[in-house]
C-alpha cells in the first residue's frame, strides 16, 4: 500500500529519455534484406495481370511473395470468435482500398526492394468507389464487398440488435422528442514508431519474429493461421511499442515478413515509411449515430431509439468486435427502461478500420453524452441535474439485461461538478448510487429493476 498515491518513477522512464531504450527498429541482424511492397494505386479494381519475372531477375532481389505464395491467404483476426475472415493478407482478385498490398520485395537494400517494385508488371480495370458510409445500404449503391456492403454474421440478422421494454409505449407518452445525428470521424493513431518488422529464419527451421505488436500471442496466432504452422514453430520477442494506441494490433509486417524470409532464407526487416503510416494503417472507425430520445417535461428518459452505422474500410477485422461494444454502451450510463437500438458494419473502399483507446464505446459516448446536453436544453433543465436523475443505480439493468452491482455514475459525476465549481441542489448533492426508491423511482422505472440477484436470487 505504500505505493498508493505516490509519485513512482516509470520502470522505462530513464531509458526514454536517457535514448537507450530498445525498440523493433534498433534490433540488428547481419545479412539483413530490406522489404518493400507493391500497393494499390486504386480504390477500387479488378486485378488482371500480375507478372513479378522482370522484378524477380533484378540484381540484388532474393525474394518476391504474392497471394499465391501464402498457404492461407485470406484469415480473419476474429475466427476464433466467430467472424468468419474476408481479408487477403496480400490481394488476389481485386484491390479494395488505397494502398493495399499485392507484393512483396526482399532485396539487398531499400533502393533495390523499391525499384523491383517499381519493376512489377500489374493491370487494373478500375470499379465505381464508396466512401459514404449512408449511402452504403442504398441498393443503387456500388457493391464493393463479395458478402455485399453489410457484414452480415450476426446470427439471424444482418446487424446488432437490442431490445428493451416498449419503445413504442415510450414515444406516445413523451412530452418531448428530441433527436440528433453525431458522425465522430476517423482519426489516425499516428505512432512515433511506424509499423516494423524483423524475421530470422533459424538453423532448426523456426522463425523469431521481432515485432511490434500490441497484442504478442494474438499475433502469433494470426501468422501462424496463415503460414498454417504450429505456434511452437515460431518465437516472438517483443520489446517497447513506439506508440499503438490500439493500431497495432492488426499484425500489418509480420506474416508477410516471415513468408519473404523463409523465400529468402535470409533475415528480412520491413519498416513502413511517414507515407505508409498515413496512407495505409488503420484508423479509428468512423460512425454515423442517429439518437432518438422520449423524455418527459421534468426530465426522464422514457425511451431510447437507436441507429448506428460503422465504417469497416474495405474489410471486416475488428469491426464487428467493435459496434458489439457499441451495443453494450448505447444507453451511457444512465438508465432507460426502454430501448430500440439498430447497429450496422458496412463496407467502404477506405482503409479497414481498427482499433483505438475504447474501441466501439468512446464513439457513442461522445453522443450520448453531446445529445444528453441537447435534452436538456429542449426541456430547459440543469444537465448535471439530467444526468444524475437518470443515472445507473444499483439494481437497474442495462440494455443488455445485465444487473448493475456497483454503478459509479452518480458519485463521478457529483465529483466532476464540484471539481468545476457547479453548485447543485442539495437533493442532488445528496444522492447515491443505492437503490431506487422515492421520488428516483417514478412507475416507469420499477420494472427494469432486479433487486433479487443482488439478494442471491436470480441467474
Amino acid at each position: 500500500m505504500k505505493a498508493v498515491g505516490a509519485r513512482l518513477p516509470r520502470y522505462d522512464g530513464v531509458g526514454h529519455v536517457t535514448g537507450r531504450t530498445r525498440f523493433v527498429d534498433d534490433v540488428r541482424v547481419g545479412k539483413t534484406l530490406w522489404v518493400k511492397a507493391l500497393r494499390s494505386p486504386h480504390h477500387h479494381a479488378a486485378i488482371t495481370r500480375l507478372d513479378v519475372s522482370k522484378a524477380a531477375a533484378m540484381p540484388g532481389v532474393h525474394a518476391i511473395v504474392t497471394h499465391e505464395d501464402i498457404p492461407r491467404n485470406v484469415y480473419g483476426h476474429l475466427e476464433a470468435l466467430g467472424v468468419p475472415g474476408d481479408e487477403p493478407l496480400l490481394a488476389a482478385e481485386d484491390v479494395r482500398y488505397l494502398g493495399q498490398p499485392i507484393a512483396a520485395v526482399a532485396a539487398e537494400s531499400e533502393a533495390a526492394a523499391q525499384a523491383a517494385v517499381e519493376a512489377i508488371e500489374v493491370s487494373y480495370e478500375e470499379k465505381p468507389a464508396l466512401f459514404d458510409i449512408r449511402k452504403a445500404l442504398d441498393p443503387d449503391a456500388p457493391q464493393i464487398h463479395h458478402w455485399g456492403n453489410v457484414y452480415p454474421h450476426y446470427g439471424s440478422y444482418n446487424h446488432r440488435r437490442v431490445r428493451k421494454g416498449n419503445i413504442d409505449w415510450a414515444f406516445e407518452k413523451a412530452d418531448v422528442i428530441v433527436e440528433g445525428v453525431y458522425r465522430p470521424q476517423a482519426i489516425e493513431q499516428l505512432p512515433l514508431e511506424t509499423q516494423v518488422c524483423t524475421v530470422v529464419p533459424e538453423p532448426d527451421g523456426r522463425l523469431t519474429v521481432y515485432s511490434c505488436t500490441q497484442a504478442m500471442y494474438f499475433s502469433m496466432g494470426v501468422v501462424a493461421a496463415h503460414l498454417q504452422w504450429p505456434l511452437n514453430r515460431l518465437k516472438f520477442v517483443g520489446g517497447t511499442v513506439g506508440g499503438g494506441f490500439g493500431g497495432k494490433v492488426d499484425t500489418a509486417t509480420d506474416t508477410i515478413c516471415c513468408l519473404l524470409a523463409l523465400k529468402a532464407r535470409r533475415p528480412v526487416k520491413w519498416r513502413w515509411t511517414r507515407e505508409e503510416e498515413m496512407l495505409c494503417s488503420s484508423t479509428r472507425a468512423p460512425w454515423h449515430i442517429e439518437l432518438a430520445d422520449a423524455v418527459t417535461s421534468d426530465g426522464w428518459i422514457l425511451g431510447r431509439r437507436t441507429l448506428t452505422i460503422h465504417d469497416a474500410g474495405a474489410y471486416a477485422r475488428f469491426s464487428p468486435y467493435g459496434l458489439t461494444k457499441h451495443a453494450f454502451h448505447h444507453s451511457g450510463a444512465y438508465t432507460i427502461p426502454n430501448l430500440r437500438f439498430d447497429g450496422f458494419v458496412a463496407f467502404t473502399n477506405r482503409v479497414p478500420t481498427t482499433a483505438m483507446r475504447g474501441f466501439g464505446v468512446t464513439s457513442v459516448s461522445f453522443a450520448v453524452e453531446t445529445h444528453l446536453n441537447r435534452v436538456a436544453e429542449a426541456i430547459g433543465m440543469d444537465p448535471w441535474e439530467l444526468r444524475l436523475k437518470n443515472a445507473n443505480r444499483v439494481g437497474d439493468t442495462t440494455g443488455n439485461g445485465v444487473t448493475l452491482k456497483d454503478p459509479s455514475t452518480v458519485p463521478v459525476t457529483l465529483a466532476a461538478a464540484e471539481r468545476v465549481g457547479i453548485e447543485l441542489p442539495a437533493e442532488y448533492r445528496a444522492m447515491t448510487s443505492d437503490p431506487r426508491g422515492g421520488d428516483l423511482l417514478p412507475e416507469h422505472l420499477a420494472a427494469q429493476q432486479n433487486l433479487s440477484e443482488l439478494n442471491g436470487g436470480g441467474h
